[in-house]
């Protein structure tokens, strides 16, 4: 009734009527925005928010590290160098030096076949050694020679003597220290030369450091008698190939000379060959012939 009698008295045609009421709905909805906003809890202000979460950040940084550095040291991998000798030393002590269990193992392993490290080189011969761990293991190595030499004299001399150029898997088996991974190395790489001419040899064999070859030198002898030696003048490429000291650029090399020279008269005529030096022909002498 109302709103009939406000259309007569102002003469309002129905869609000037919606107007003013739409015109009314928004005076009312903006008179009531500052009471909902004077309403707005206190918990709501921005800037207490942002002073409160700085607060939790500097209050939850200093816990991290701590909590961090009180599982490295529960777990035993808390660093720490300072002087040691690797002979003998204690798994918790290689631990702390930032060694693995894994590592710490081959390590024992090591040593419960005789294997010793007679200078820090040794320790940097390990296989599960990285060059940047052994960087920093390094300064803090001291192995005490004369007490080490002192504890680990023998009594007596061992009878086992084992030829290396005709002793099979088994024969090997018997050097103290060697056992059937490095008997197998040792086989195969025999096989490759033709047969060792000097117990050194075997530090070239995988694996192989000072600390293993001075723990089995009192046990082994050498016949160089068995060498198998390889013709220059008649051998193929294939045969050339199999020997560890020759690579493929030099057997191409002393094929081709021997294809546009004729044969080799001896040994001395690979010097005419770049590739062949004085070192590289004194390796090789004990497995070449000319025929």
């Amino acid at each position: 009734m109302f709103l009939k009698n406000v259309k007569q008295y102002f003469n309002f045609s129905q869609k000037e009527l919606n107007g003013v009421l739409i015109l009314l709905i928004v005076l009312v909805f903006v008179w009531l925005i500052p009471i909902f906003l004077n309403d707005i809890p206190e918990s709501f202000d921005v800037e207490k928010a942002k002073k409160e979460m700085a607060e939790f950040e500097r209050n939850l940084v200093p816990d991290k590290v701590y909590s961090y550095r009180e599982i490295e040291l529960k777990q035993g991998r808390a660093t720490t160098y300072t002087d040691f000798d690797p002979n003998g030393l204690p798994a918790e002590r290689w631990k702390q030096l930032g060694l693995s269990e894994k590592q710490i193992a081959v390590i024992k392993r090591f040593e419960a076949k005789g294997g010793h490290f007679y200078k820090k080189e040794d320790v940097q011969k390990m296989y599960v050694i990285s060059p940047e761990t052994y960087a920093k293991l390094e300064p803090y190595i001291q192995i005490s020679l004369p007490h080490f030499e002192q504890k680990n004299t023998p009594t007596k001399v061992s009878k086992v003597r084992v030829d290396l150029n005709t002793a099979d898997s088994l024969a090997l088996d018997q050097v103290s220290g060697i056992g059937p991974a490095f008997a197998s190395r040792i086989l195969k790489y025999r096989e490759r030369l033709g047969g060792f001419h000097a117990l050194e040899q075997l530090k070239e064999v995988y694996g192989v450091d000072s600390a293993h070859f001075a723990q089995w030198l009192p046990q082994l002898s050498l016949n160089t008698a068995t060498i198998r030696k390889i013709d220059i003048n008649s051998a193929s490429f294939e045969e050339l190939k199999r020997h560890p000291y020759l690579s493929y650029k030099q057997i191409n090399a002393l094929i081709q000379y021997r294809k546009q020279h004729g044969a080799y008269a001896s040994l001395s005529d690979l010097k005419n060959i770049p590739l062949f030096t004085d070192e590289i022909l004194r390796k090789l002498a004990p497995y070449l012939i000319c025929k």
